[in-house]
């Protein structure tokens, strides 16, 4: 093995190491998800070298440096004020959802009037328009963090996979028997997963078009799902009020969770996919160990459905959005509740950090969106303006620009 170069990651903090084996470029990471600005960079060192064989003493001059450049950053905490950038009238009918690509440069949204568009951001003009499902567009997703290709998936029971720079349509993904209103690329980019209405999850090739595998398991429709970090994993969340964890390679499933008492509503693993948090219409959340399937904690509190729920980066805080209009900031490895964003007056079916893990993003049927200080509940800002309900807002990785995607059959562009 041949150490080629280092690559900077910011969100999460760590380090990619490029390498060649065999005549095959490769990477690993180093995860460094506890680092703070006072962390010692020596003892942090000393710990890299001794667990990496790749980093020989020549190269720990180096890696001090980048661990001094990811300090830097971390001690770089923005207190922006958003203003409103560009209002687009983006579709005919009401938007599903909005995904911005990695760097933040153009984004998607899909919509009941059966297309999928792609905006610039930095110009607020639409890039293309993908046209051919027979249906509302529901779920939409980037394969990032490359960006060049675009899945879609539509209440015509099929799944698209398409060029972000062409428009081009490579693939149409037959096979399921109802509504597709979820899916994800895994992160090599090799592998779409689709949930569907008909209570299987399917993955498909995106190289050569085939399924890869049908996920057969669950009693009533699939609404959610996420791949772990390395793609080895795959969660589907059900209205059987399960989740299932499958083996991506042999579609066999290796856990059931079970113990949530209504339909599960989101299912997220955390950055290191040692832990899987789940929202649930019984009101509560529920973290499960990944390796063991056991459900290691219950968080209570909320006084309605739990909506979404989101991990920070570093996986050690999480978020739950409920349907009695308020949300909540928990430590995820004590269950201890760190904060309460109260001020919405309608549900909040979505929530999410920034990429630094220090402002909180919640969107409303109110007809608006907030940003919160996580550690206080502070309300920093409210987004105003949107005529209908707000049902999807998502910040750029720079943490920079937001969009916000409504009922009213616009989205808007925040920075």
């Amino acid at each position: 093995m041949k150490l080629k170069r280092f690559l900077l990651r910011y969100y999460p903090p760590g380090i990619i190491l490029e390498y060649e084996q065999g005549g095959t470029v490769k990477t690993k990471s180093i995860d460094l998800l506890d680092l703070k600005p006072e962390t010692d960079v020596d003892s942090v060192v000393d710990e890299i070298t001794r667990k990496e064989p790749l980093i020989t003493t020549s190269k720990t001059d180096q890696v001090r440096k980048l661990i001094v450049r990811l300090q830097e950053k971390l001690c770089h905490v923005e207190d922006r004020y958003f203003y409103l950038f560009k209002v687009l009238r983006a579709h005919i009918l009401p938007l599903t959802n909005v995904a911005f690509n990695k760097s933040g440069s153009s984004f998607i949204t899909g919509s009941y009037d059966r297309t999928c568009k792609v905006w610039d951001t930095a110009s607020g003009e639409e890039l293309h328009t993908l046209e051919g499902h027979r249906n509302v567009v529901y779920a939409i997703a980037f394969n990032n963090p490359f960006g060049d290709k675009i899945a879609t998936g539509s209440f015509d029971k099929t799944c698209k996979l398409w060029s972000a720079e062409t428009g081009k349509c490579y693939h149409t993904y037959r096979g399921h028997t109802a509504e597709i209103v979820c899916l994800s690329f895994n992160p090599q980019s090799t592998v779409i997963a689709t949930g569907s209405m008909d209570t299987t999850a399917k993955l498909w090739d995106v190289q050569t078009g085939t399924e890869l595998n049908s996920l057969s398991g669950h009693s009533a429709e699939i609404i959610s799902l996420s791949f772990n970090s390395t793609g080895a994993l795959l969660i589907t969340g059900s209205f059987d009020h399960t989740v299932a964890v499958w083996d991506t390679r042999s579609g066999q499933k290796v856990h059931t969770l079970i113990g949530h008492k209504a339909e599960i509503s989101s299912a997220q693993f955390n950055w290191d996919c040692s832990l899987i948090a789940t929202g649930s219409m019984d009101k509560t959340c529920k973290i499960w160990d990944t390796d063991s399937g056991r459900c290691i904690g219950t968080l209570r509190g909320h006084e309605d459905e739990v909506l979404d729920v989101a991990f920070d980066y570093t996986g050690q805080h999480l978020l739950t959005a409920s349907a009695d209009g308020t949300a909540r900031c928990y430590n995820s490895v004590t269950h201890n509740i760190i904060s309460k964003f109260v001020g919405h007056e309608g549900e909040i079916s979505k929530i999410c950090f920034n990429p630094q893990g220090t402002k909180v993003l919640t969107a409303s049927s109110d007809k608006t969106a907030r940003i919160w200080d996580p550690e206080t509940g502070e309300c920093k800002q409210v987004f105003e303006g949107h005529s209908d309900e707000i049902f999807s807002c998502t910040f750029n990785y720079e943490g920079n620009t937001i969009i916000t995607g409504s009922k009213d059959n616009t989205c808007r562009i925040w920075r």
